[in-house]
């Protein structure tokens, strides 16, 4: 497929969670919970997976001089744990390299300095119990993070609804599929304002009183 450009994953981030899961066909949802440090961001990006040894994160330290710009760092273990894989330092130096944004299946700590270096950052918890940084894993292979495989170069899409990765392969067309759900929504949207019902536009009002005539 051709390359994706800052344009493409502008627009994966601009449709968002929602719309990119549903328009995948509800294929790619990472889920599990989320805290955004910075509410109201929308990011989008390839993904660089990163598998740490369980509440360790050596491999989160390896995995600064593997960033390219604008991708999406991903760090997970073999079981979620609340043990800080991510605190300020390591986030300054990801944004020095030029991350887009960073998943931590797993704790950060630092929150306020975090908060304030601007680098979107979503976890799955906030603790400050330190990590080992003794085992080795991986930077690079595929990774599943709350029943979604994540391999490097799919497309993580991150907002305040939380998380949802996109195949490589299946780019511009969940692109297209965005696109046109969007649009379908908005004519919806025109329609709800204008006092019309979902129960009649979308024929649930037949399957109610079908069901309650029986």
């Amino acid at each position: 497929m051709s390359r994706l450009t800052k344009e493409h994953f502008d627009r994966f981030a601009t449709y968002g969670v929602a719309t990119v899961y549903e328009a995948a066909g509800r294929l790619g949802l990472i889920d599990i919970p989320l805290t955004p440090l910075t509410p109201g961001t929308s990011v989008a990006g390839p993904a660089l997976p990163v598998l740490c040894g369980q509440g360790d994160n050596l491999m989160v330290h390896a995995a600064m001089e593997r960033i390219n710009p604008g991708d999406v760092l991903v760090f997970t273990m073999p079981e979620p744990e609340p043990v800080a894989l991510v605190g300020e330092l390591l986030a300054t130096q990801a944004n020095v390299r030029g991350a887009a944004a960073i998943l931590v299946d797993g704790s950060v700590r630092d929150v306020n300095e975090l908060r304030k270096m601007g680098l979107p950052i979503w976890t799955r918890f906030v603790r400050v119990r330190g990590a080992t940084k003794k085992k080795v894993g991986t930077i690079g292979e595929p990774v599943t993070v709350g029943g979604a495989r994540i391999e490097v170069g799919d497309i993580v899409v991150l907002d305040d609804d939380g998380a949802v990765v996109v195949e490589r392969s299946r780019a511009l067309e969940v692109l297209e599929a965005s696109r046109a759900r969007l649009e379908r929504e908005n004519r919806l949207r025109d329609e709800f304002q204008s006092g019309k019902l979902s129960y009649d536009l979308h024929g649930l009002r037949e399957v109610v009183e079908r069901s309650m005539a029986r």
